[in-house]
């Protein structure tokens, strides 16, 4: 199998017995070289196939143009619509975007940040995966000078920009529903406690418990990978108590999609035995029957928000980042599972 070899300046340069310096010239618009010369490379560059190395350029101008973006999944409508809006704002001002996705993995997260830096992009935008716990290669960002934006999930200890709802009060919305539901034994299937985001839907739930004066139950509160399969697991846990709930606060809609067809399974009405809410507003959510009540968690406001924070820091001589926080405030959207 023969591998056809890259076509370089050099290449131009031989066909039109010009100098390489002189066609890089051309390339970049150079007035020094005249509009019959640029138009004669131009072809010959697209006779050739010619491919600009943007790694080289982005070395020699210090500015690549480009902004990498780390989310756990792009199956997501959540982080889908986030990218999007990333992607929208940044267009207009000459970036383009490269996308990567952790797969909740802390291991190809560290890759992706590696791939990133290799391409030398002006600029991070990631939401941490869910086995994230070690900041090293977070730091490494930082250490390089380049911006760094967490959105959603994302660690104080990094001091840099976040972007995220406040999840804290999410979860008092969320318990102060079903509690004027008429809901008095309200389990939680949360995220795991060591991440940000997770831990603080947690505390939110226990004193929203405490300011209803309704029982914390520790075999009501379940840690989860928030997977639809898990979310189904956990549910089935829940329902195998002596004194199930009456009601369930699940930190994601795919977990509580996975929960909603375990109580489909055992027969259980939903909202009349047990009624459920969700996290997160994805499309399925107002699909489903019952439809799950769920949080809006502004997506296309944290996309911009976040596109906006890097291009902040491209009108500044110099990059120093400090925890500054852009917090939204949390709307519970109510559909048939809790009524």
């Amino acid at each position: 199998m023969n591998i056809k070899k890259k076509t370089t300046i050099k290449d131009i340069a031989n066909v039109l017995n010009i100098s390489a310096a002189a066609v890089s010239k051309a390339l970049h618009d150079d007035s020094r070289i005249s509009k019959k010369t640029k138009k004669a490379v131009k072809q010959v560059a697209k006779n050739l196939n010619y491919q600009p190395n943007h790694l080289a350029s982005a070395l020699r101008k210090g500015k690549s143009n480009l902004v990498g973006v780390i989310v756990p999944r792009m199956n997501s409508n959540f982080f889908s619509s986030v990218i999007q809006n990333i992607e929208e704002v940044l267009n207009k001002e000459g970036y383009s975007i490269i996308i990567t996705q952790s797969n909740e993995s802390f291991k190809k997260e560290c890759a992706s940040i590696d791939t990133l830096l290799f391409s030398q992009v002006d600029g991070i935008i990631a939401s941490m995966a869910n086995e994230t716990i070690d900041l090293e290669y977070y730091e490494k960002i930082k250490a390089k000078g380049i911006p760094l934006i967490l959105f959603d999930r994302g660690e104080n200890d990094l001091n840099v920009d976040y972007i995220g709802i406040n999840d804290y009060d999410s979860s008092h919305v969320i318990v102060e529903h079903l509690v004027k539901q008429g809901r008095k034994r309200i389990a939680h299937i949360g995220g795991y406690k060591h991440t940000r985001i997770f831990n603080n839907r947690i505390l939110g739930y226990i004193d929203a418990l405490k300011k209803h004066e309704l029982p914390l139950d520790n075999e009501l509160l379940i840690e989860s990978s928030l997977t639809i399969e898990d979310g189904k697991e956990k549910m089935l846990q829940l329902l195998k108590l002596n004194k199930k709930p009456d009601a369930v606060y699940v930190a994601s809609d795919y977990a509580a999609l996975g929960a909603l067809q375990a109580l489909k399974e055992q027969n259980i009405k939903v909202p009349e035995d047990i009624a459920l809410v969700g996290f997160g507003d994805e499309p399925f959510t107002a699909m489903v029957t019952p439809s799950i009540s769920s949080i809006n968690q502004h997506s296309a406001e944290i996309g911009k928000q976040a596109a906006l924070t890097f291009l902040s820091y491209t009108k500044k001589k110099s990059i120093k980042q400090t925890l500054n926080k852009i917090i939204l405030d949390a709307e519970l959207v109510v559909r048939e599972s809790s009524k």
